[in-house]
Formats: C-alpha cells, sequence, structure tokens
C-alpha cells in the first residue's frame, strides 16, 4: 500500500487516469467516487500533489479509471471528472442558473461587467451545448470570431475549452479573434462547419464599460432559428455543470494549427475565405476600372470596427482604390471611443467630408461587426429602404452573381416599401418579415429569396444567410460602374444622385424616416406600447386620423411559408388608405433599456415632389405619430436620440 500526502490547500479536482485495483480508505476518510474508465496514467510525483486528504491507494494494471473526490460535508467549489475525450481532461464545473439570459433577436448582449461575472458567459455557452442536438456537437467543427471588442480574446478562450468539453472536435477561429458576421457565415458555408460563435454587439459601443455579445449561427450559417435560443433559454434555467476541458490558452496572434489529443484548434486569417467568395459574385475588373478612374473618389470608413481588418485587402490590394480611401481603418477594442453605427449621426467623421466642399463621388462605412453599412454620394443619402430596392432593380444588369435574375425579394415589416414596387415591377415573388435576419433564412434555404434589406442599415443576399457591409458596398460600386461603363475621362460620370433620381422617376419615391429613442426605462416604454394595442383594438377601417384615412391597425403576426412556424407581436402597424404608415417597436439590440423605434413612410409618385427633404414630406405623419402614441408623456424623452 502507497501512502498518499495530504494536500489540504488544493480545491478538489478530477484525477484523470488512475490505474487502481483497490482503493482504501480510513473510516475518517471522505468517500471516493468512481467515475469512468480513462487513458494513459499521470506521473506518481503529479498525482500526490492533487489527492486532497489522506488514504491509502494500491496500484495494479488491472483497471483504469477516472476518480473524483466528493466533499460529504463542505460547502466548497466541487469539480467531477466526466467522459473525456482522449488527450486532455475534462472537468464538470458546478454552477447554478443566472437569470437575464433570455436570448434576443440577435443574441444574448449586455454590459461587459455582467458577462465578467463568475461563469455567466461560461453558463450560456453550456446551456447552448445542452440544447444542440448530439450529432450537431460531438465531433464537428464550429467556426468562432468577433468584432475585435473589449473581452473577446477572453470570451474566445472560454468557448474554445467549453467546445473541447462538449465534445466538438475543431475549432476555426479568425486570428487576434477577429472575423466579421459575414465572414463567419461565409467559412460556415465554405468549409462546410457545423455552426459558429459571433462575439459582438454589432452596432453598440465597445469598452469595459460599454457592450458585449454573444449569438450562435448554425449549420447553414444562419442566425439560430427560434427553437434553438428558446431551448437555449430554457437550458439557462436549469444549467448545474460546465464542461471544461484543461488545456492552455491558445496563442490568436499567429496563424497555425494547436493539437490536443482529439482536439484542435485552428487559427486562419480573417480574409481570404470572404475574399474569394465575394470574387465570386462581383465583377472586380468592372469596380476595379470605377476605382481608377481620376474622376472617382471613393471613401470608406470601418469605424475602428472589425471592417478595418478587411478594407486594405478588399479596396486597396484586390480593386486598386488609393490608400487614403480608407478612414478609421485599424479595428480598436474602444472601436476609438466612438459608436460604430453606420448613420447620419455616428459617422459624424464620414458625413462631414461626404457633404463638405470638394467631397468624394462615393462613401460608405460599416458597423462593429461588418454586417450594415451606410451608402452616400456627393452631399447624398441614400436611405437603406431605398438601398435594397435600388440594387434589386438594376443587380441583373450589374451583378454577376445575378445574370439570371434574383429568384425574390423581401424586406422586414418596418422597412419602406420601395422594395415591394420593384418586385411588382419585375414580377418577382415578395415577402414581408419580421425584424431578424434570421426570418430571410427559411426563404433563402429554399430558393425563394436572393436580395432583401432592413431599414436598420441592413442589406444582402443568399450568398451567405446574413446581412452584409462590404457585400451593399460592392453592390453599388458595381451599379455606378456599370452606369459608367464606356465613359472616357472628360464625360460626365453618372452620380450616386443620378441613379436614386432615375429609380424614384421610375417607381415613385418611398419618403422614409426612422426615430430612435435609446435607452428608455423599460415600464414606460411597454406602457407606451399597451396603449397602443388599446387603440388598435378600438379602431376600424375608415377611422380618420387628421387627414390620413385607416385602412388597417394591427400588431404585425407572421407565418413562415416554408416551415408554418408563427411569430407574433412583431411591431404596431397604422396603415393608412394613401399607403402611408406609422410603425412602432421596441428593439431588443440594446444592453440597456429599451429603444423605441418609430417608423414612418408616405408614397410619393409625382416627380416634382421627389427633391423634397423627407423631414418635411413627412411631417404631419410624424406629428401624428407622437401624438398618437403619447410617445412623450410615456417615455418623457422629447426629441429622438438619432434620426435616420
Amino acid at each position: 500500500m502507497l501512502p498518499v500526502c495530504r494536500s489540504a490547500c488544493i480545491t478538489p479536482v478530477s484525477i484523470s487516469c488512475i490505474k487502481a485495483a483497490s482503493i482504501d480508505c480510513s473510516p475518517q476518510s471522505m468517500p471516493i467516487k468512481i467515475v469512468k474508465f480513462l487513458h494513459t496514467p499521470p506521473s506518481m510525483k503529479t498525482l500526490m500533489k492533487v489527492m486532497p486528504s489522506p488514504r491509502k491507494v494500491c496500484f495494479s494494471a488491472s483497471a483504469v479509471w477516472i476518480v473524483s473526490w466528493v466533499f460529504s460535508s463542505s460547502d466548497m467549489f466541487k469539480a467531477t471528472a466526466v467522459a473525456e475525450p482522449e488527450g486532455f481532461q475534462v472537468t464538470a464545473v458546478p454552477t447554478k442558473p443566472i437569470e437575464g439570459q433570455k436570448t434576443g433577436t440577435s443574441g444574448l448582449r449586455k454590459k461587459v461587467k455582467v458577462f465578467q461575472e463568475p461563469n455567466y458567459l461560461a453558463n450560456w455557452i453550456q446551456a447552448l451545448f445542452n440544447s444542440l442536438p448530439e450529432e450537431d456537437v460531438k465531433g464537428t467543427s464550429l467556426v468562432l470570431g468577433g468584432d475585435g471588442r473589449y473581452f473577446n480574446k477572453e470570451a474566445a478562450q472560454i468557448i474554445m475549452k467549453i467546445a473541447a468539453g462538449n465534445g466538438v472536435s475543431r475549432i476555426l477561429v479568425g486570428r487576434e479573434g477577429i472575423l466579421s458576421t459575414p465572414a463567419v457565415s461565409a467559412i460556415i458555408r465554405r468549409r462546410k462547419a457545423q455552426g459558429g460563435f459571433i462575439m459582438s454587439a454589432s452596432h453598440n459601443p465597445g469598452g469595459p464599460k460599454n457592450d458585449w455579445g454573444i449569438k450562435y449561427n448554425y449549420k447553414s450559417g444562419q442566425p439560430a432559428p427560434e427553437s434553438i435560443t428558446d431551448a437555449i433559454y430554457g437550458n439557462t434555467l436549469s444549467v448545474s455543470a460546465i464542461n471544461m476541458a484543461d488545456i492552455p490558452d491558445i496563442d490568436l496572434s499567429s496563424l497555425g494549427v494547436t493539437t490536443f489529443g482529439s482536439f484542435t484548434v485552428e487559427v486562419i486569417d480573417p480574409v481570404p475565405d470572404y475574399l474569394e467568395l465575394l470574387e465570386s459574385i462581383f465583377d472586380f475588373d468592372l469596380i476595379k476600372s470605377l476605382m481608377n478612374r481620376p474622376d472617382f473618389r471613393f471613401k470608406f470608413d470601418a469605424m475602428h470596427a472589425v471592417t478595418g481588418a478587411y478594407a486594405r485587402p478588399i479596396f486597396v490590394d484586390a480593386l486598386g482604390a488609393p490608400e487614403d480611401c480608407i478612414m478609421n481603418g485599424i479595428p480598436k477594442e474602444d472601436f476609438g471611443g466612438g459608436h460604430p453605427d453606420p448613420n447620419l449621426t455616428y459617422a459624424e467623421e464620414l458625413v462631414t467630408e461626404m457633404f463638405g466642399p470638394d467631397a468624394p463621388d462615393f462613401g460608405a462605412a460599416s458597423d462593429g461587426d461588418g454586417d450594415r453599412n451606410m451608402i452616400l454620394g456627393n452631399h447624398f443619402f441614400i436611405t437603406p429602404s431605398d438601398s435594397v430596392a435600388m440594387i434589386a432593380a438594376n443587380a441583373q444588369q450589374a451583378i454577376p452573381y445575378f445574370k439570371d435574375g434574383p429568384k425574390g425579394l423581401a424586406r422586414s415589416m418596418p422597412t419602406s416599401g420601395a422594395l415591394d414596387r420593384v418586385a411588382a415591377k419585375l414580377s418577382l415573388p415578395f415577402f414581408e418579415v419580421p425584424t431578424g435576419w434570421k426570418f430571410f433564412g427559411n426563404l433563402m434555404d429554399s430558393g425563394k429569396l436572393s436580395i432583401c434589406g432592413e431599414e436598420s442599415f441592413g442589406t444582402g443576399s443568399d450568398h451567405i444567410r446574413e446581412k452584409d457591409g462590404i457585400w451593399a458596398v460592392l453592390a453599388w460600386l458595381s451599379i455606378v460602374a456599370d452606369k459608367n461603363r464606356g465613359k472616357v475621362a472628360g464625360d460626365t460620370l453618372t452620380s450616386v444622385a443620378d441613379i436614386a433620381k432615375e429609380h424614384w422617376a421610375k417607381f415613385g419615391r418611398n419618403f422614409f424616416s426612422r426615430y430612435d429613442y435609446e435607452e428608455c426605462e423599460s415600464t414606460g416604454a411597454n406602457k407606451m406600447v399597451e396603449h397602443l394595442r388599446g387603440i388598435i383594438s378600438s379602431s376600424k377601417p375608415g377611422t380618420t386620423y387628421g387627414n390620413y384615412t385607416l385602412h388597417l391597425a394591427d400588431d404585425f403576426m407572421y407565418t413562415d411559408p416554408v416551415d408554418g412556424s408563427v411569430a407574433t407581436k412583431q411591431g404596431i402597424r397604422f396603415i393608412f388608405t394613401d399607403g402611408s404608415r406609422i410603425i412602432f417597436r421596441l428593439s431588443g439590440t440594446g444592453s440597456a433599456g429599451a429603444t423605441v423605434r418609430l417608423y414612418v413612410e408616405q408614397y410619393e409618385p409625382e416627380v416634382s415632389k421627389h427633391g423634397l427633404d423627407a423631414q418635411e414630406a413627412l411631417k404631419p405623419l410624424i406629428d401624428l405619430a407622437l401624438s398618437l402614441s403619447k410617445l412623450e408623456h410615456f417615455t418623457g424623452r422629447t426629441k429622438p436620440t438619432v434620426i435616420t
């Protein structure tokens, strides 16, 4: 019998690979739990260091076991060994459910300090693995990346260890943890991974005192469907143990492969997979001919976010744009102290240049994780609702990927009806879905949808299953380049503004604006919504509101035409007989409070009125919306945070 030394200061841990024919404990010793057969035993020196209590153990070669010591009369942290992959130890770390881990439209978002609380992130990750079928976890490959914000690198190490502990065989992670959301979707599809984690709070600010987020994309690269996100939330309410692999942190700064037995981590360049996909969609030579023109100037604002890692390889190296076309091109953990939301308020530096003297011909910006975009011409702003409509109207002519024409078009419910008119003119199937890119995925997978967009600066196609900021920029550059084919130096170029005005003349203009009231007190915001639902219940078609006659008032409900799933309470709608609309939604994309979004839209077929300022054209409708909702009364807000 071999005595084993006391190590009272050591937290009880699982001991892998003990060859034992018998285990002899004194009556005073703590109980021993024999768990499972494993593999090669540790050295005796290592074994003696980790034994937490005095006892005698007899060794032989007749059996191989995992043994965990369980403290029967202690409130100390306990860890129990679990069935393990080859080459490393896995410990079931005890935990308790944590409130507030409901997954929203774009994953789980909270302040950084919340995710830094003990087991907060780990609980959610384990709950996700508990929610997936075994065949979607064991032996699979997953993608991991994010927007470069604060806490991503620490979070990546936690995620990889839990993935290994749950039987995942391979992780593809971007260098420095960097992968844009579109790139994650592209890599999942291109490399046939089973899914992927995206570490991002999208367009929300970053840094120690700001936001962090996590979401999971499924096997076709799409955001996890509600069946999975609902299951994740359910499992966060019951999670009791986190399967954590005992492996060292991975060096994310260098490309290469690291292997621990049956688990492999490959650090990949974030650009090539995504760039090769874009090259298969667009005519890069056509875009390059535009970039090389001496009478064309281009600006791209990466907002110190993830597209800074892609801007130079794509716009400069592949398309020949000058180095100085890129603004704020270095990704930073706090986005340079800015708010990486590509709109007229937060992309102020780019907007100032595009509306200043000697403005460039084309300007664009993307957000924190690279899935949103803003398009500007010289002293001209393209609304996101118009952008997707104009891309759809010109796609077959300007973009090789759509040479046979789009299969169908779709927009989120709050997005203006400009796209509807393109679909009708081109005799294409059209779909109106709730806000959330995941609602487009089923339509794409079933071959019903090619181009889609949201008014929240999201545009994309079925090349991936996420909105794609750089894709939208390249789509617009393709349209501008196509409109200027054959023009030589000295010819007047067709501008972004010219393309928009030509489109309005053909389809009519949908004046559109969105008012965002960010971080409102939740109670007041919810009371406002209930007030509006009360108005809906008592309203009938034909009811007049000032100069507007009601056609329909409801709380938008969507039935998926592919799988029949139903999404309810997706936004309060007031639709009038002239096609004007007022819509109210509470957004779930922030990490604190509630964001009230007000959308107003009015269709104008008369060309002579297309040049009106949107706020001027929409003022009567905006006034009606504010009066109808009693927004100031319920929220205390006298003006919006952002106007789009």
